[in-house]
């Protein structure tokens, strides 16, 4: 059997190599290396796909977050509500524009944002709310979106772990995650859904006026070349990168199939485990499942983790430090009183989830995660 990893993007790029290598030699003949033909043939596709009418491509997911809090006109000072359970880009792109993250608490079922914690957070000086639709899954938009009216706050998406997932709303309306808000925000790092290979990401919104200020940003503050009207960051997506990613797009609906069918599996197998909960999947949105993490509470994770290692699996801790008591934080916030984020962050692992895993490979985890319980 072949190594088991945590994604494995070399058998990917294996299935998909000759529509790839194809689109990165047009690229490399017409030498358009930056803002060339395949990032504007992207940007128009992914805004097909995901039914928005603004799609920029920039740099990498922070980049297109700092972006977000730069379009809306944040001023240092200002108060951005994010999760505690999560990742730090949100909260380092905030911190780096003199902004002030505020850490909230997550659902215990979902891992997402709650939104009964945002509303106790926010204050006078609140003027945004960071949803993260972590692992794959949207955050409670309905909800978000109307504290974010009573209060008058942004809403920024950060969608880097749910490209393609989706949200129904009480009246029945669908929309992809990220283009619910006032600016959605993508990452393309190679792990993701939909990965490239090296750095990439985008911002997505409904806004003309934002759409326009977005896509200054991203090249220095200038429409016309020389003439800066604001200012902005330097933070393209690699032509390069935009073909790679244009292909894959064509693949990302059974991408997200083969997740899916993966994590049904799991699932089904450890749904019956005492101590092991399997992840669970909001009523309102689908699950994409970038990640597929359980939760362990028993207080073995760690054993799990080793006997798996044995076994030659790798797994993974998404994340094993909530956010307020990250160093960089720490002082300021480590008083914080989020029960959820802190209880997650013992008890969650992460099984290898890609899209390339064979009938043989899933059944040999299967087979070492029931033998461990057992």
């Amino acid at each position: 059997m072949k190594s088991i990893q945590m994604v494995d993007l070399a058998a990917q790029y294996d299935r998909l190599k000759t529509d790839i290598d194809a689109a990165m030699n047009e690229v490399i003949v017409r030498s358009q290396f930056i803002q060339g033909e395949a990032v504007r043939q992207f940007e128009q596709n992914l805004a097909e796909k995901l039914d928005v009418p603004f799609v920029w491509g920039c740099g990498n997911g922070t980049d297109a977050l700092q972006m977000a809090f730069m379009a809306l006109e944040l001023n240092p000072g200002d108060e951005i509500i994010v999760p505690s359970f999560n990742y730090i880009a949100a909260a380092e792109a905030a911190a780096l524009m003199g902004l002030k993250p505020v850490f909230v608490d997550v659902d215990e079922h979902t891992f997402c944002i709650d939104p009964i914690s945002v509303k106790n957070a926010i204050k006078t000086n609140t003027k945004a709310i960071v949803a993260v639709h972590l692992f794959g899954q949207c955050a409670p938009m309905e909800e978000l979106l109307d504290l974010a009216k009573a209060h008058q706050l942004f809403v920024i998406e950060d969608t880097a772990q749910a490209i393609g997932a989706q949200y129904t709303f009480s009246d029945g309306r669908i929309r992809y995650a990220g283009t619910m808000g006032d600016v959605g925000t993508l990452s393309f790092f190679p792990s993701k859904n939909l990965g490239c290979y090296g750095d990439g990401g985008a911002v997505l919104t409904r806004s003309e006026p934002l759409a326009e200020r977005l896509k200054m940003i991203r090249n220095h503050g200038q429409k016309v070349k020389y003439t800066h009207e604001i200012i902005g960051i330097n933070s393209r997506l690699d032509t390069l990168q935009a073909a790679i990613l244009d292909v894959k797009l064509k693949h990302l609906d059974s991408f997200t199939a083969a997740r899916q069918a993966l994590a049904k599996n799991y699932s089904e197998a450890f749904s019956k485990i005492a101590g092991l909960i399997p992840p669970s999947i909001s009523a309102q949105s689908t699950h994409v499942f970038h990640q597929y993490t359980l939760r362990c509470t028993h207080g073995n994770r760690q054993a799990l983790a080793d006997f798996l290692k044995s076994k030659g699996i790798p797994t993974m801790i998404y994340y094993p430090i909530a956010l307020h008591l990250q160093p960089v934080f720490k002082a300021e916030h480590g008083e914080l009183n989020l029960p959820v984020s802190l209880r997650l962050c013992d008890e969650v692992i992460s099984l290898p989830m890609h899209t390339e895993m064979t009938d043989e490979q899933r059944a040999y985890i299967i087979g070492a995660v029931c033998e461990f319980f057992s």
